[in-house]
Order: structure tokens, then C-alpha cells, then sequence
């Protein structure tokens, strides 16, 4: 559990569960999320038997991309199943959450897993075999693609031990009369994430540039929404550490989830290549998209200094939120004030040096000492 904490203190994806806080007492752990009413992605496969392309392609494209930003970031789930993906109340296929990261790996390239972890009907065949690394992850979304699509599994067995059999075989069949209305774009797109052997199979970021994603899943972004937010980022400047700390907080524990899916949107729209962060040319190609205006080499290295806070070379999800975020209504009095709390740990209605030292020297800001002496002084 505390791996579940710690994993998910580290991910910043708009389609990975928010993790606000966690507490313990004599008796129990507690993890405070963000509230995803709309119920498993499970509960809507078989309300609705299977899913159209559309949603099928939408739903794959989310899943993906949260994955390719995972592996980017070495870190392999190893439990992908249709029980770990929520869906908001809006049942919207873009806003999904994928959680349950208790059985998250951070390893390292070319490294060797050897421990069986994972569902029968989901787990890959390299996994039962104990000789697996971030592929199995690739694999688990080819058997959510053929479920989500058919309402059937490739791999089915009266038994785990019938079904962990059948998923060695590593054989699979369209054969089903309700593969007949279904592309074979789709099919060649299950059977590519299906590949036996790991080392052919495609990754995550390479998986998003098949056609079927490509030609099947298209984001719709509200046109004011995406010109106002990218006006607000080119406009952000923020080089006060202690506003940038406050703005995070605001920006990543106050604002609603109507106002981050919002953003959210904007932020996969010119995320190109899917890897939940936003490089300098997806910038560029965003603004001349979305904005109709060509942006300067300058203009973007200025931007990048105020808005890139952990000088990843890179815009991150919460980075883009609070910098995209209208200021006026992220500084509202009820957010400074909770604000201020979280600066004022003793509740004394002050902020002391020492109060400002712990907010910033926090796992979150990783701020040096130095750093931290030069602004309290």
C-alpha cells in the first residue's frame, strides 16, 4: 500500500487517479484521491455488451498514453484490467482514471521481472513464463481492446489454470460472429498489442500511431476554452518560488475537476506523441493548430522558464494546468486562503521562516537549502 502512495506521489497524468493526502493511526492507512463517480470501466462492458470503434479507439487512446507516460517514467503497472479504469460520472471515454497501482514496478531498462503478478484473462504470457519487463502492460490493453470490442475474451478457460494455459498457447481467433461488423484496422490494432513474442511487440507511444487510434479517436476541444488557455500560458510569468509553490497547491488540490478536465483536454489535444508531457515543439505546433498563431523561439524559451518549474526540459500536466488556469479565478479569496493554511502548519494566523522552509523543502518542490535560505531571507 505505502507503494501505492509513493507511486502515485510521483505520476502527474490526466488520465492516473489523483492522489490529495494520505494519513495513518494505530489501526489503519488512509489515501485521500480525487472523487471518479461514474464506476469501472468493467460495469460498463457489460451493461453494454461490447463498445463501437469510436468509443473502443478513444477508450485505448487514453490507456495508452497513460502507460507510455508510466514507461517513460520506468515505472510498469502490471494489473491493467478493465476493474482498474473509472469512469467519471459523464461516462466521457477521454476522462478515464486508471488506478490501483499497489503492484507497480519502477525498474530499469532492460531489467528482468520475475514475480507473477497480475489477473488471469489480462496477464501476459512472458509473466507466467517469469521473465517479463514493461511489455506485459502493452500486452493487458491488446486483451482490454479485444474485450472492450467484443464483449468476449481471446483467452478464456473454465478455470485460472484453464485460462493461464490458454494465454501460454498465445492463441486467438476473429472467428466470433460478432467480430463480422468489426474492421480489420481494429483487429490488425488487438492483434499488433497481441504479439507473442515481447521483444516485436510495439510499445505504448508506438501503439498510438496505429492507424486505428489515428483515424477512430478524435479529441473535441472547446475552441474558447483552448484559445483562452493558451493565451493564459504565453501570458504566465511566475518567478517568486513562494508563488509558484502556492500556485501548484491551488492549481493541483483546489481547482474542480469540471475546470481540470477542461484543460485536460486542451493539454492531450497538443500532446502529439501521447507521452503526458508537453516538448517545445508540440508547443509550437499547438499554438499554429489551436490558436492560429505562429509562436517565436523566444517567446517559448520564456514561457518554458516560468511555466517548466522543475526544469524537466519539459511542460508537465499540473505545470500546464496552473499556468493555462485562468489567474483571476485560480487566486480567488476561498483558494488563497486555503493557501495560506497549508503554509501556516501551527494555525496561528502567521507564516514563520521555519513554516515556509518545510512547505518547500517537501518531496513535491525538492527545493535545495540554499535556495530555500535565499527566499526566507
Amino acid at each position: 500500500m505505502l507503494n501505492e502512495i509513493n507511486t502515485l506521489r510521483t505520476l502527474d497524468h490526466p488520465n492516473i487517479v489523483k492522489i490529495y493526502e494520505y494519513f495513518e493511526d494505530e489501526k489503519r492507512f488512509y489515501i485521500v484521491t480525487e472523487h471518479i463517480q461514474g464506476g469501472e470501466l468493467f460495469d460498463e462492458i457489460i451493461a453494454r455488451g461490447k463498445f463501437d470503434e469510436k468509443d473502443a479507439a478513444l477508450l485505448l487512446r487514453q490507456l495508452l498514453s497513460c502507460i507510455t507516460y508510466c514507461h517513460s517514467h520506468n515505472i510498469v503497472h502490471r494489473d491493467l484490467k478493465p476493474e482498474n479504469v473509472l469512469l467519471e460520472a459523464n461516462k466521457r471515454f477521454d476522462e478515464i482514471k486508471v488506478i490501483d497501482f499497489g503492484t507497480a514496478q519502477v525498474f530499469k531498462q532492460g531489467q528482468s521481472l520475475k514475480e507473477t503478478i497480475g489477473t488471469p484473462y489480462y496477464i501476459a504470457p512472458e509473466v507466467l513464463n517469469h521473465n517479463y519487463g514493461k511489455e506485459c502492460d502493452v500486452w493487458s490493453l491488446g486483451v482490454m481492446a479485444y474485450i472492450i470490442l467484443s464483449g468476449i475474451p481471446p483467452f478464456n478457460g473454465g478455470t485460472d489454470a484453464e485460462i493461464m494455459a490458454s494465454i501460454k498457447t498465445g492463441k486467438f481467433s476473429f472467428k466470433h460472429a460478432v467480430w463480422k461488423g468489426i474492421s480489420q484496422s481494429a483487429k490488425d490494432f488487438i492483434t499488433s498489442l497481441l504479439t507473442y513474442d515481447r521483444t516485436k511487440r510495439p510499445t505504448a507511444q508506438q501503439a498510438l500511431k496505429h492507424q486505428w487510434i489515428q483515424d477512430h479517436s478524435t479529441l473535441t476541444v472547446d475552441k474558447k476554452v483552448a484559445e483562452s488557455a493558451l493565451d493564459n500560458l504565453v501570458h504566465f510569468h511566475s518567478h517568486a518560488i513562494i508563488k509558484a509553490a502556492t500556485l501548484t497547491f491551488i492549481g493541483s488540490q483546489l481547482l474542480s475537476k469540471a475546470e481540470r478536465e477542461e484543460l485536460a483536454t486542451v493539454f492531450k489535444k497538443i500532446d502529439l506523441n501521447g507521452d503526458g508531457k508537453l516538448s517545445k515543439d508540440e508547443i509550437r505546433d499547438g499554438y499554429a493548430l489551436h490558436y492560429g498563431r505562429q509562436i517565436s523561439d523566444k517567446e517559448i524559451d520564456f514561457m518554458f522558464d516560468a511555466v517548466d518549474t522543475d526544469q524537466s526540459g519539459y511542460i508537465d500536466y499540473t505545470e500546464f494546468v496552473v499556468a493555462s488556469a485562468n489567474e483571476k479565478a485560480l487566486l480567488s479569496t476561498e483558494r488563497l486562503t486555503s493557501a495560506f493554511k497549508m503554509f501556516d502548519k501551527d494555525n496561528s494566523g502567521t507564516i514563520t521562516p521555519d513554516e515556509i522552509k518545510k512547505v518547500l523543502s517537501s518531496a513535491e518542490n525538492k527545493l535545495p537549502a540554499s535556495v530555500i535560505d535565499a527566499i526566507i531571507k
